[in-house]
């Protein structure tokens, strides 16, 4: 099966001006993919010292056999810049830009690069040329500080080639009751994203022929594995579940075409439960937990978020509905665990259950009951089976959506937290989730900026990396959590 993870070969070119000693660079390159080394992070070394426009193609011609894909710029000393950035633009993937700090107060004549003053010149024809370049926030540094950079710089490059290769495949209409997650597809392909939206019945005609599918059997003794004994509730289900499974990883293979990565955003409800015979949770948790992540209610930029998100963190990811507040009295008898934390900075996140296993306390197959009040009221479950609960367990995280506006332009929010170690007391895929001044954001960013209910959840925080990543998308209107006395523009200033 294809590989969702993207995969970067990093590589490195230092520039000299020509009135500098070019060994000055070289040397100081040498020492910079010694710190990579040493940090374990590979990297390809260009044997180019860039000069001039001959040694920007030399160079690209030596890095495209070489068969990179993210490239670092090292200013080992001022450097031309004309060639470097001209290199920059015919590279065509990302480029990142740093700049070699003086070593020695003891070699300040034949030993000072000018670096810091040369990365001026570049950053001004970076623009001129309208390259995008990754520039670190302070890019100047040791060889040690450099490779940081760098290492930073590669999580930064493997999301932004992802998207370049990823299809999303949609099945179904975006649910009447669910607008929010009815968006213009034109930003998927302002990212270089592409799009396969097909019906609900080419899905349910793509699954009655995988009936009887040899394959089902090992998929089910997997499933069976996963949830153990103990949370193997309903297993007359799992044929049905590993049907449906094989069912969306087939279609992916047969048509993912041109592109390289893929996720899904399915339709999932009303009628899914009275044709299929049971709710394909599960099986969008067992995706996701192998990085392909299966967006509930059609939400095609909920399944490029979580995408995102698994591509910068490189854990499973999950999307939940930022969905009900916490009890006052849950929130007073667990206030020794939930600590300087306010009540309105917290919040219960939940599905019906498609966040992985792994981040779940006791995850056990159950059934959909808000479907089951509707579908089956006055019988034990047999239509609404197929979720995955249970209370996440406690874990650093980061809140992310990229979103398509009305008016086709693309926004974004980040914010960092964390899931509590504190009980729910409710059903679903659920956790106790707190972020420093939640209730702001909420308010001046979620509702302001009218964002849906699904929120992208990676289970790491990664919102210095998606940052940069937005910012290199061209994307400027980034919403986060801002710190209490940091006002956003819509915010009332006069308090009660």
């Amino acid at each position: 099966m294809i590989a969702n993870v993207q995969n970067v070969k990093v590589g490195i070119v230092a520039v000299s001006r020509d009135c500098f000693p070019k060994t000055l660079s070289e040397r100081r390159r040498r020492a910079v993919v010694a710190a990579c080394n040493k940090a374990g992070l590979e990297i390809f070394e260009s044997q180019v010292i860039l000069e001039n426009e001959r040694d920007a193609m030399a160079a690209l011609e030596e890095i495209r056999a070489a068969g990179v894909n993210a490239l670092c710029v090292y200013l080992g000393n001022f450097g031309p810049e004309g060639p470097e950035t001209m290199l920059a633009q015919k590279f065509g993937g990302p480029v990142m830009f740093a700049a070699a700090a003086e070593e020695s107060q003891s070699d300040l004549i034949d030993g000072r690069g000018d670096a810091y003053c040369g990365m001026l010149s570049a950053s001004y024809n970076l623009g001129l040329r309208g390259v995008r370049a990754y520039i670190p926030e302070y890019p100047v540094g040791t060889a040690e500080e450099v490779a940081d950079m760098i290492a930073e710089f590669v999580v930064i490059a493997r999301v932004l080639l992802s998207l370049k290769r990823l299809k999303v495949f949609a099945f179904g209409p975006r649910p009447y009751d669910f607008l929010a997650c009815n968006a213009p597809i034109k930003g998927l392909y302002d990212l270089g994203v592409e799009v396969q939206e097909n019906s609900e019945l080419d899905l349910y005609e793509a699954f009655l022929k995988h009936e009887g599918d040899p394959r089902i059997p090992k998929v089910v003794a997997d499933m069976e594995a996963e949830l153990t004994e103990n949370g193997n509730c309903y297993p007359g289900v799992l044929p049905r579940l590993a049907q449906y499974e094989l069912t969306l990883l087939d279609w992916a293979e047969k048509h993912i075409g041109a592109s390289e990565h893929f996720v899904f955003a399915n339709k999932c409800w009303p009628a899914f439960q009275t044709m299929f015979k049971f709710v394909p949770c599960y099986v969008n948790s067992r995706l996701a937990s192998r990085g392909i992540p299966v967006a509930c209610e059609t939400d095609i930029y909920g399944a490029l978020s979580e995408f995102i998100l698994y591509q910068a963190t490189g854990v499973a990811p999950t999307l939940l509905d930022l969905n009900n507040t916490v009890p006052r009295d849950k929130y007073e008898e667990f206030k020794d665990v939930i600590g300087n934390y306010k009540p309105t900075d917290l919040f219960m996140g939940f599905h019906c259950g498609n966040t992985p296993i792994c981040h779940l306390k006791n995850g056990k197959m159950a059934y959909q009951l808000i479907m089951k009040r509707s579908l089956e009221p006055d019988s034990e479950p047999n239509i609404s089976r197929g979720t995955l609960e249970g209370d996440m367990k406690p874990s650093p995280i980061t809140l992310f959506r990229l979103q398509c506006n009305a008016d086709t332009t693309l926004s974004a929010y980040i914010a960092e937290g964390e899931v509590l170690d504190v009980p729910t007391s409710s059903f679903g895929g659920i956790g106790v989730i707190a972020i420093p001044e939640m209730a702001r954001f909420y308010r001046h960013v979620l509702l302001e900026k009218h964002f849906p209910h699904h929120s992208g959840v990676g289970f790491a925080h990664v919102g210095r990396v998606l940052f940069e990543v937005l910012k290199l998308l061209g994307i400027n209107d980034i919403g986060y959590n801002r710190p209490a006395g940091d006002l956003y523009p819509t915010e009332n200033p006069f308090k009660k």
